[in-house]
């Protein structure tokens, strides 16, 4: 997990911009990995969509992210982005769930500015705590990481908010603050977007957010690297399409009482458990099997 961090931080100094999606388990964790990206970004969102059902209000809890998180860096070898939120409480809170997310494998933690309870930075009615306050926030996030190499991630949501100039002035003090990159959410246009990075592009990493139907126009990664993003996250795509692919499929069962005209769409039994590796964990079994046998 070090050399993990190790690498992203390294990683981040060069082009192109790193694109890491949405991952919201294992299985999907995995599955990205093997399409051959070079981070992850754990969404808290498509985690309270995929555990709870619910829309991303607030509603998941730093221990269930935590959790989640263990689950992916034991699974996988990739450097993982992970949400968490708004620390989940006040600094000394942060300074907990920074310790815990270093723990579980955390090459990156993106901490914002929002209220509690935050809300997606796509929905409309968030509020943000006082810049002095979230600078607070972001030194103790800094002062509780065990390594330099678990990097933090500040969030500014003050677009929605306070406007522009003055999530300008955030980042700002959350740059002097220490941090090692910085995400300026929802910005609504490509000249916002590119006096962001004209701004601070050549000074820290800039990670660009894509939502589907959210507010920043959404733009391939290859261009919004050569704008000056160093980070580009597809946060809830994932969710999403599984969602789409569940609505079809589980209606056509309903339907037809029947896989078959969904089967080309799916992963036969043994197309499965080649994907997440059955055949290697039996002969690992089978291994410790023969030399309990041989005593």
């Amino acid at each position: 997990m070090t050399q993990n961090r190790t690498n992203l931080r390294q990683r981040l100094q060069s082009a192109p911009a790193v694109l890491a999606p949405g991952v919201y388990d294992a299985l999907t964790a995995l599955v990205a990995e093997q399409a051959g990206f070079e981070a992850l970004y754990l969404s808290g969102a498509s985690i309270a969509y995929t555990r709870l059902g619910r829309s991303d209000v607030g509603l998941t809890t730093a221990t269930e992210v935590a959790d989640t998180l263990a689950r992916i860096t034991e699974r996988v070898a990739l450097p993982v982005i992970v949400d968490a939120d708004t620390g989940f409480g006040n600094a000394l809170n942060t300074q907990r769930t920074v310790r815990a997310f270093e723990r579980a494998g955390a090459a990156m933690i993106q901490l914002e500015d929002q209220t509690f309870p935050k809300r997606c930075g796509h929905l409309d009615g968030k509020g943000v705590i006082p810049r002095a306050e979230m600078v607070g926030k972001l030194r103790a996030a800094l002062d509780a990481r065990h390594s330099a190499d678990t990097l933090v991630l500040a969030r500014t949501d003050a677009i929605a908010v306070e406007g522009f100039e003055a999530a300008m002035e955030r980042a700002e003090a959350y740059l002097a603050a220490g941090v090692d990159a910085l995400f300026i959410e929802a910005l609504r246009t490509p000249e916002q977007m590119g006096a962001a990075c004209e701004r601070f592009a050549a000074r820290i990493p800039l990670l660009a957010n894509m939502v589907e139907g959210g507010k920043t126009p959404v733009t391939p990664a290859h261009e919004l690297g050569r704008l000056g993003f160093r980070i580009v996250i597809f946060p809830g795509g994932t969710a999403r399409a599984v969602a789409h692919t569940l609505a079809r499929y589980y209606g056509s069962l309903r339907q037809h009482e029947t896989t078959a005209p969904e089967r080309e769409r799916m992963l036969d039994f043994d197309q499965l458990n080649a994907l997440i590796g059955t055949p290697e964990l039996l002969r690992e079994a089978a291994r410790y099997d023969a030399a309990a046998q041989s005593e």
